[in-house]
């Protein structure tokens, strides 16, 4: 996915519900703070789009702009409508999130997870492909080991899934360096 296929898809979000603010979690949230993310972040053609003020039409937006939709068929790429319960999330991400609202957002305005919010919400689905993910972050210093540390501690977790996270982060940087 890119950045213009993310704004298309907040803008789709957005007019589908008839509303102005969806928030995106996911990968693909990465776009809004890293526009020109490394390919290897941006592989997905999935935005996970959860209404800001709407969230009763998150299926709505599953139907219209879904996988094997018209819009799917048609771009290349679908969204995922979600309710804000689908994800894991740290306290306080919404006050650290990227907006992205400009001319190709329409009326619509993206609240894209920050970084280190992502990547600590990835590491918490612990899936192969969410921890790959969150190493390419690494790699490439987009998310700094202190700050994803402390994104670790705001998850709603408990504290031994906080210090597995933590371990897996202190090897992987590790692993890194070598």
């Amino acid at each position: 996915m890119t950045r213009e296929e993310l704004e298309h898809a907040i803008r789709a979000a957005c007019d589908v519900i008839d509303d102005d603010e969806v928030y995106v979690i996911g990968s693909q949230a990465i776009l809004g703070q890293y526009p020109n993310a490394p390919s290897e972040l941006r592989q997905s053609v999935e935005a996970d789009i959860i209404p800001k003020n709407k969230s009763h039409l998150a299926d709505r937006i599953d139907g219209v702009l879904g996988e094997l939709s018209l819009f799917h068929q048609t771009h290349g790429f679908y969204v995922h409508g979600l309710s804000l319960e689908a994800a894991i999330l740290p306290k306080g991400w919404v006050g650290r999130a990227t907006i992205v609202q400009n001319q190709n957002t329409g009326r619509g305005k993206g609240i894209c997870l920050e970084a280190h919010d992502l990547a600590a919400s990835k590491l918490v689905a612990h899936r192969e492909k969410d921890r790959e993910f969150v190493r390419v972050l690494l790699a490439h210093s987009l998310v700094k080991q202190n700050k994803l540390a402390r994104s670790i501690t705001l998850l709603p977790v408990s504290q031994t899934d906080r210090e597995r996270l933590a371990t897996w982060v202190d090897l992987t940087i590790k692993d890194l360096a070598s």
